[in-house]
């Protein structure tokens, strides 16, 4: 792989990383539009620490206490200058005793604040399974089965969300209720197509005005809810107080890698389709596009699904994605694919992702692995490993889904 080109690329992305960056876009939010009078914190997701970190360095005058919830690994230690917020960390992808006993400090900590209260919410991707109130008749092993089965299936993050919030006392607006008209702020980052803020972290406050069916769902998924008491949502007027607002997007990541690309001198071209379905099937369409494309920098955004066979190896979506892709690059020299996520984890690995070109295959076939079998087994990490392609950003303080960028050889595609 050609160490220059591997630069460039991984600079695209984190050009893209630092544009939506929690702490900068919540920052930059609240120097433009400054909150008034003194306010309670509370930031639940995989960016709570790092929004917390710039809602603090913008607005710390006023923020008298605060809750911090995110997933285990991503709290920051700058925090610790701040004696008045209280961190937690939770289960996610799956959620666990964390999950709920964090859920049981958010309720107090609202209910114990004054009538007069206001407060500033800080949500971001993660946040439905790291923070949990269950529905009657829900358990945490049949929650814990149940989100199995949902990451399992293939389904959408839309049907997903869409089951979570039907068991949870906090989702899909029920938040609000805790709230009993006090004024709130909640600033949101997109992980979620089309950035609807009822699907971002379930929407624990924004009203839905009703769900899809559930009766579509698989039988296994259907079994498992079982006799659970569904809860409803709010009334309208519980939302009255409550202002909301997306400031960080997939497509702002996009624009700011476009950005990169140019700077570094490729011709660019940012496709608006968003990505979706099966990774494996996602990657051979994306590599047809790429071979077909005029050369430079191709962008693309979205979030693919990988149905996991019953003993999954190591891996997540990306690196499926770019190992099916490295497939199909075999000997196309000068071709590159990036494909990482934007919160720095990639299924439940420390990897991002990982970013392979045409001689990929080659190398890891070199330490006896077969990447066919590797795909069928959704053991792409080790692949991707022997072959030397994995990206690690550690925790990146955001989560606006995933990036794939590609670069087509051709002296057109560059202009430095």
């Amino acid at each position: 792989m050609d160490n220059a080109i591997r630069k460039d690329l991984l600079r695209i992305y984190q050009a893209a990383l630092t544009r939506v960056s929690g702490f900068d876009a919540v920052r930059r939010y609240l120097e433009g539009h400054p909150v008034r009078g003194d306010h309670r914190l509370i930031a639940i997701g995989k960016a709570a620490a790092s929004m917390s970190m710039g809602a603090l360095a913008a607005a710390g005058d006023i923020i008298k206490t605060g809750l911090v919830i995110t997933k285990h690994g991503h709290l920051d230690a700058g925090l610790d200058k701040y004696p008045q917020v209280r961190c937690l960390e939770a289960n996610h992808p799956v959620p666990g005793e964390a999950s709920l006993a964090a859920g049981a400090a958010l309720l107090e900590f609202i209910e114990e604040s004054p009538k007069d209260a206001r407060f500033l919410f800080l949500i971001s991707g993660g946040a439905s399974s790291l923070v949990e109130v269950l529905a009657e008749g829900m358990d945490l092993a049949t929650l814990r089965r149940l989100t199995d089965a949902l990451l399992a299936g293939g389904l959408s993050i839309t049907k997903m969300n869409q089951v979570r919030r039907g068991i949870s006392r906090i989702k899909g607006g029920r938040l609000a209720d805790y709230l009993n008209g006090r004024q709130a702020t909640c600033l949101l980052i997109s992980d979620v197509p089309g950035d609807d803020p009822a699907v971002i972290g379930s929407g624990p406050l924004v009203n839905v005005q009703s769900d899809a069916s559930l009766a579509d769902l698989p039988e296994n998924i259907r079994r498992l809810l079982g006799k659970t008491k569904l809860v409803p949502a709010p009334k309208a007027e519980a939302f009255t107080s409550i202002t909301t607002k997306v400031i960080a997007k997939l497509d702002d990541a996009k624009q700011a890698a476009a950005a990169e690309a140019r700077r570094l001198g490729f011709k660019v071209i940012v496709h608006p389709e968003f990505l979706e379905g099966d990774a494996e099937q996602a990657a051979k369409t994306l590599i047809g596009q790429l071979v077909d494309a005029p050369a430079g920098v191709h962008v693309w955004g979205g979030e693919t699904a990988v149905t996991l066979p019953s003993n999954p190896g190591r891996g997540g979506r990306n690196q499926h994605l770019a190992l099916a892709a490295a497939v199909h690059l075999q000997g196309k020299e000068g071709f590159y694919l990036l494909a990482a996520g934007t919160d720095g984890t990639d299924g439940p690995t420390e990897d991002a992702g990982a970013l392979v070109d045409g001689e990929t295959i080659a190398r890891g076939e070199l330490h006896g692995l077969n990447a066919r079998d590797c795909l069928r087994r959704a053991d792409g990490g080790t692949f991707l490993e022997a072959s030397g392609d994995l990206i690690r950003t550690g925790p990146t303080g955001t989560n606006v889904m995933d990036l794939v960028i590609g670069l087509k050889p051709g002296s057109a595609g560059i202009s430095r």
